[in-house]
This record gives structure tokens, C-alpha cells and sequence, in this order.
């Protein structure tokens, strides 16, 4: 039979969720194959690139929409349980359920987002693909939608890991951007509200420090104002506070007033920057995009003449 899409996947997979215990993916795989009676030619099926078979390929991307839309969470690496919201989903009977965004089908109304998080990034799929779209404007923007998504597994992983943890990373991740070297990085906690340090020169004439919280509400004005304070009292000039939430405009615009330098760093804006400079993160396939070599044809200089 041909592998289901997705999509379609992704109900039976939150109904394989729904006793509430954790449940590993690798048996997800197993289960809901089962469940959908595939032979073990469809099992074994490859994705063009031969890197992953599909129907795994698929049962990842309908967990990626269900945690994206809240209604199963990550509990630990390749461990997954059933929110609140996913057992209510259940409980009203749905038909099926779409991801662009996630929604009922017709014949059993239910909008599992409100309007003003479909506004939210955090919350919507960008770069749908729409049959106007050429083949290179679907692949970049398969490329972002899959960078996307990475990056809400990497955040989703780091809020799951220690703050101990979240210290070392933010600190790899300033070495990594070639602020200073491993053996001047030194990761603290409890002191002064200063969670590390990255010296930039190897006299540690000038100095780095960093305060990492993994939160999930909102930072304000008053946290980033009293990481200020800290910086004061170690006569530092420069801060880069990371957080795996957000800011308030008033944290923001406060770090443009004062004199001491401090970098504001998001969530998502430390998974993208996690994504950039290889942390966390490994190569999974390559897909090499190729094009009629014009000059081999003569065709630029016939062109030229043209413009002439």
C-alpha cells in the first residue's frame, strides 16, 4: 500500500499516545505500522536520498506538528508523552486533523489554534508550498521549513536538559562563534546572577559574561535590569544574556539605553545560531542542486553578442 502522508499520520499517532505514558519513538515506528498493516516492503521503503526510510520519515514529521501544536511533548531525547490538550483532542472524537495549521476537518469543528497564535512563529508553518512555486522556490523553501523545525526540536530538547547544562551550551556556543577559546571558558552558577565567562584575549583584558536562564515565560525588564547590576559589580563591560523564552519590548529597549553592552538572546535565536555554527547538530543528507552549465554551450556568448 502506498505510506500514508503526514498528515494522515498524525492522528493515529496521538491515539497511540493517548494512555498518558511515555512512550519511545523507535516503538511509535513499530506500532503504528502494525496498526496500519504495512508489509515490510513499505517498512523498508527509501526516501529518494536513501538516507531514512519513509514511513519513519512521515511518523516524524506528524510528531514534529503534534508537539509544534501542543498536543504531545518531549519528556526526554526520542521520548514522548501526551499533553492535556492531546488527551482533550481525543476526547471530542476528531475525524482527522490537518497541520497547515492544525485543525479539525469539517465534519468535526475544532481550531486547536486561536487567531492570535496563528500570528505567533512559534506557532505557524512558514514557507508553504503552493503550486505556483517553481522547483527552486520549493526547494529553498523545503530547506527553511525543515531549518524550522529543527530548530523547535533543538529548543524543545534544551528545555528539557538541566540549567547546568544550558550553561555549558551557551558557553560552547560563544566558542564556537570564536569568542575566546575552550580553556577560558569557565561555567558558574549562584555567583551574582553570573552563570559564565568567556575571557576574548588571552590576557582576559577583555571579558565576557553570560547569564543563562531556562525559563519559560516571558523575560522582563527587571531580570535583564538586575543582570545589568551584575556586571556592575564585577566592573564588566559586556553581557550577553540567553534564555530559552523571550524578551518584552521593555527588556529590549532598555539595552539600548544603558552604557554597558549587553546582547539580548532569545530562544529561537539560539537554536538558529546553534544551527549555524554546527552545535547540537550534525549533517544528515546532502542534496546537491545542478543547472545547464551555459558557457559549455556557448550560450553566454551568444547572449553577450545579443546585448551588444
Amino acid at each position: 500500500m502506498a505510506i500514508p502522508s503526514s498528515q494522515s499520520l498524525t492522528l493515529p499517532l496521538l491515539k497511540n499516545l493517548q494512555d498518558g505514558k511515555e512512550h519511545k519513538l523507535q516503538d511509535l515506528y513499530r506500532q503504528m505500522a502494525e496498526d496500519l498493516q504495512l508489509t515490510k516492503e513499505d517498512i523498508e521503503e527509501l526516501l529518494p536520498s536513501g538516507s531514512e526510510s519513509k514511513f519513519n520519515n512521515r511518523v516524524r514529521w506528524a510528531k514534529t506538528y503534534l508537539e509544534k501544536g501542543g498536543f504531545l511533548t518531549t519528556v526526554s531525547p526520542g521520548n514522548y508523552v501526551i499533553t492535556k490538550r492531546g488527551i482533550e483532542v481525543l476526547e471530542s472524537n476528531p475525524n482527522n486533523i490537518n497541520v497547515y495549521p492544525l485543525e479539525f476537518d469539517e465534519d468535526n469543528e475544532f481550531s486547536s489554534i486561536s487567531d492570535e497564535e496563528m500570528a505567533s512563529e512559534s506557532c505557524t508553518f512558514s514557507y508553504e508550498i503552493t503550486e505556483n512555486d517553481t522547483p527552486e522556490e520549493i526547494v529553498e523553501k523545503s530547506d527553511r521549513r525543515m531549518r524550522e523545525e529543527l530548530s523547535a526540536e533543538l529548543l524543545s530538547l534544551i528545555k528539557e536538559c538541566s540549567p547546568e547544562f544550558l550553561e555549558k551550551l551557551v558557553v560552547d556556543l560563544l566558542l564556537a562563534m570564536g569568542y575566546g577559546d575552550a580553556g577560558q571558558a569557565i561555567g558558574r552558577r549562584g555567583d551574582e546572577g553570573i552563570d559564565g565567562i568567556i575571557k576574548e584575549d588571552i590576557l582576559g583584558l577583555d571579558t565576557i559574561y553570560i547569564q543563562a536562564k531556562r525559563w519559560n515565560h516571558t523575560i522582563g525588564r527587571p531580570e535583564v535590569q538586575a543582570f545589568a547590576g551584575s556586571l556592575e559589580g564585577q566592573r564588566a563591560k559586556k553581557g550577553v544574556f540567553i534564555t530559552t523564552s523571550k524578551f518584552t519590548n521593555e527588556a529590549k529597549e532598555y539595552v539600548q539605553v544603558i552604557d554597558k553592552k549587553i546582547t539580548l538572546i532569545d530562544g529561537e535565536c539560539l537554536t538558529q545560531l546553534m544551527i549555524d555554527y554546527n552545535l547540537g547538530v550534525s549533517e544528515y543528507t546532502r542534496f546537491i542542486v545542478k543547472r545547464v552549465d551555459r558557457e559549455y554551450f556557448g550560450v553566454k556568448d551568444v547572449e553577450r553578442k545579443k546585448e551588444i
